[in-house]
């Protein structure tokens, strides 16, 4: 599995099984969890591309909206499958990225590839989520983005103090990160070119990469962080 920064930006996770004996359920009932059935509901598909050697790398951002009695803990894994094309991923509670919005939390993937790194299939894809009792649930999602993107693959440099983006894709940001290498600030630019000290950037900030996108076809694309102190 592969995959990282802000978002707006969106990939996925699952758990297996147990079994019990009635009486013991009733004896042990007052100490043990609730057997409820966790539920998706709700998800997204995004495809970012990345920066590649020769040619841009397709990475699906993946993410649901978990639910289970006994609260987001209690799951522990995410299968993600292209039966068409008998393709699976496998993300448990370990790998996954879990983030929070509006009151809701969202977990998921960033990094969803094929193993040569080659483009993903687009269509209906299916999440199984299952939790620590072995629960589990599933639903389906499409991707039905452009095969290719509409867009050449942007390109953000900084020199002598300016920096210069050059991005035919309609929104645009910059993820800012600290010594660490930690998407620290993200903010939006509309000028191709100026002075960076005009972005007004955190004192931590180090290098910094452009993200753009297009929301409309749920694309988005992320260059290399530059230097930019």
């Amino acid at each position: 599995m592969k995959y990282n920064y802000n978002k707006r930006v969106r990939k996925i996770i699952l758990n297996p099984g147990l079994l019990f004996i009635p009486v013991l359920s009733i004896l042990t009932g007052f100490f043990s969890c609730s057997q409820a059935q966790p539920s998706i509901d709700y998800g997204f598909i995004d495809l970012v591309y990345y920066q590649g050697k020769d040619i841009p790398l397709e990475r699906y951002s993946f993410f649901i909206l978990p639910k289970d009695d006994d609260g987001i803990e209690n799951l522990s894994e995410i299968y993600l499958y292209q039966d068409r094309e008998g393709l699976r991923w496998h993300i448990t509670s370990d790998d996954w990225i879990q983030y929070d919005e509006d009151g809701k939390t969202w977990v998921g993937s960033r990094n969803i590839a094929m193993t040569d790194d080659g483009p993903l299939p687009r269509g209906q894809y299916r999440a199984v989520l299952i939790n620590k009792a072995g629960e589990q649930t599933e639903r389906r999602f499409t991707y039905d983005g452009p095969e290719d993107s509409p867009y050449p693959f942007p390109f953000f440099s900084v020199a002598d103090g300016i920096y210069r983006i050059d991005s035919r894709y309609p929104v645009n940001h910059l993820i800012c990160y600290d010594q660490q290498g930690k998407p620290i600030q993200t903010l939006t630019v509309t000028a191709n070119q100026g002075n960076i000290r005009d972005l007004r950037l955190a004192n931590s900030v180090r290098t910094a990469a452009l993200w753009a996108e297009d929301p409309d076809l749920h694309i988005s694309a992320l260059t290399n962080a530059a230097a930019v102190r």
